[in-house]
């Protein structure tokens, strides 16, 4: 079974257990996903099957989004609802004073990963110190939030709901954190769902439930989408017959001899090639050619 199941991830599953039940789902042995989600999260994860998982290490960065509840007045040690209590604050904080300082945690900005986190410090897992109660140094990464908007704000009972563009890389739990700081405060998150990661959003998210129902009739793989909707972000170049088999042989193409959109393409970008509607896999734009990176055709 080759291909991906955008899987509506429930709560309480990690990335590794919704893989796990996947597998069992679909019996398909290979399968990866497209980067974790915390356990307390909920919504899109894209499942990779078969030659799909081919394509984990090529993904293209593409911004995720998400939708964060949240509580201003205590401070947990994992920057959610999930962890130990360390202090509380009774500060009331107006809405207008909350959107006020929105506007600074949006564009590129720096972010300090929290000690739960996957990040490797001197080697050594940030989640696996903060269990031992280690905190260590971290050094500040940029990421860059392309959306951030107050979605909903009760004064009286501090909570609230974001709305979250953001890159590869950015904590969600930091960045509440964050803004409670600047509102002079503390804040944990509530509640995060992820309505789009890798070009899907939730219209594409099939829930657990209805995937298991649909093991029962052996209509799983209707719910299988192409792997090339990974990449639909990247330039596409359509090839003949005989450049496609020079492809997939390995060989070099000559761009300029290739059927491309009237874009500048960088120097070392990825791009997509097809031989008609058919999608053969990815080649890299090197000195005007098309070099080849990795087939996705069926063998």
């Amino acid at each position: 079974m080759d291909g991906i199941i955008v899987l509506d991830k429930p709560q309480d599953f990690t990335s590794f257990d919704a893989v796990a039940v996947v597998r069992g789902i679909t019996r398909e042995r290979r399968i990866g996903h497209t980067g974790t989600l915390d356990p307390m999260a909920t919504g899109v994860l894209p499942l990779l099957l078969g030659k799909a998982t081919k394509a984990v290490s090529l993904l293209p960065d593409t911004d995720k989004a998400y939708e964060a509840s949240f509580r201003f007045g205590e401070a947990r040690d994992t920057g959610d609802v999930t962890g130990a209590l360390l202090h509380t604050d009774d500060t009331n904080i107006p809405e207008d004073a909350l959107r006020a300082v929105l506007p600074q945690f949006t564009g590129d900005i720096l972010q300090v990963p929290p000690m739960y986190s996957a990040v490797s410090v001197n080697g050594q897992r940030l989640y696996k110190l903060a269990r031992q109660g280690i905190e260590v140094e971290r050094e500040a990464r940029p990421i860059h939030i392309e959306q951030l908007e107050l979605l909903e704000y009760d004064p009286q009972t501090r909570t609230g709901k974001l709305a979250v563009t953001c890159s590869k890389g950015t904590y969600i739990r930091t960045l509440i954190e964050d803004i409670a700081a600047a509102v002079s405060t503390c804040g944990v998150m509530t509640a995060l769902r992820r309505t789009a990661a890798c070009g899907f959003t939730l219209a594409d998210a099939v829930p657990l439930e209805e995937l298991r129902a649909h093991k029962e009739t052996d209509d799983v793989e209707s719910f299988l989408r192409p792997v090339d909707k990974l990449f639909s972000s990247l330039p596409a170049v359509h090839v003949t017959q005989a450049q496609g088999q020079r492809y997939l042989n390995g060989g070099a193409l000559d761009f300029a001899r290739c059927r491309a959109p009237r874009i500048l393409i960088p120097e070392g970008e990825n791009v997509t090639i097809y031989c008609g509607e058919k999608f053969l896999g990815l080649a890299r734009f090197t000195q005007g050619e098309l070099r080849y990176v990795k087939s996705f055709a069926a063998e």
